[in-house]
């Protein structure tokens, strides 16, 4: 005998109309960043955490995309590409394979590279910091 429960609505996955990362490569119009001479840069979509970059034999290459802090790569500082186009403190993710750039997306607001996460339910949930 199977015994099936209902998943109370505060546990369940929320949707909130947000697409999420697919594999898909296509951008939308607007969003096509300027390219630099020594990288790939494209632009994160919302949610998404690994690269989404097709190699030479169409797979995908899903690498993590971790946040790059250029200015103190020491061979990024013999190119200086990056810090040339969004100065020296910019937002940018890099993929650990094949190194294409991401900045990060618009729709996003919050600086976290593992995503926004859930609201705790049970009422741990600590107010934000004063500014």
């Amino acid at each position: 005998m199977t015994l099936v429960r209902a998943i109370p609505a505060a546990l369940a996955p929320q949707d909130e109309g947000k697409p999420l990362a697919t594999g898909e490569i296509t951008t939308s119009g607007t969003q096509t960043p300027a390219q630099l001479p020594h990288h790939r840069v494209k632009i994160k979509k919302s949610g998404q955490r690994a690269c989404n970059e097709k190699n030479e034999k169409g797979k995908f290459c899903g690498g993590h995309l971790k946040r790059w802090f250029y200015s103190e790569d020491v061979i990024e500082q013999a190119c200086g590409d990056a810090e040339k186009a969004w100065g020296p403190d910019a937002e940018v993710y890099r993929c650990e394979h094949c190194q294409t750039l991401y900045l990060p997306n618009p729709a996003e607001a919050k600086v976290n590279v593992a995503g926004q996460g859930m609201i705790s339910v049970f009422g741990l949930t600590l107010p934000p910091k004063e500014k």
